[in-house]
């Protein structure tokens, strides 16, 4: 994806560290007693609106890829300096790079904060052209084209696991 250009180089602390509450982009359900609810205060989100954002983002976004990472979608996770092995495969196993990933929690942190609503964040994902690599790995993963590949990933918002999804409920690929 060439609108990712450096990820989110100032990305914040974890909330759980003292961190604002653009990093809530980084955390879990709130499911315990901890930080998040202060955050979410700050924020002016109440628990169900946060996890109804998260949702909602993560099912038009590549970061509702992961469903054997903790709570079910890279949407939960954690910074990328933060060491998770289910995360890290998540992100090999769909071709989406560190910066990458992390350019998709700062548009999270924005949606979550109200800065930018999703249709402007998916917006400027399509308005850019998917990088190469993913191109390759959707098309050998779909079994098809790399040109039929990146249409699917145009029409899927850059996401590759929605694409191969696309290509293999048409027919198309194995």
């Amino acid at each position: 994806m060439n609108v990712v250009k450096e990820g989110w180089p100032d990305a914040p602390s974890h909330v759980c560290r003292g961190g604002p509450p653009e990093a809530l982009a980084f955390c879990c359900p709130p499911v315990k007693p901890c930080p998040i609810f202060h955050a979410l205060d700050e924020a002016g989100l109440d628990p169900e609106e946060y996890v109804r954002r998260k949702k909602e983002f993560a099912e038009k976004t590549p970061l509702g890829s992961g469903k054997n990472t903790c709570f079910g979608s890279l949407v939960w996770c954690c910074k990328i300096t933060k060491p998770c092995p289910l995360r890290d495969s998540t992100l090999q196993r769909i071709g989406m790079s560190p910066e990458e990933y992390m350019w998709w929690k700062k548009k999270l942190a924005e949606y979550l904060l109200g800065k930018k609503d999703l249709d402007e964040i998916l917006r400027e994902t399509s308005e850019s052209e998917p990088e190469e690599e993913t191109v390759e790995v959707v098309a050998e993963a779909a079994g098809v084209s790399e040109e039929e590949a990146r249409r699917a990933l145009e029409e899927a918002n850059g996401d590759p696991v929605r694409a191969v999804k696309l290509l293999k409920s048409r027919g198309k690929g194995d």
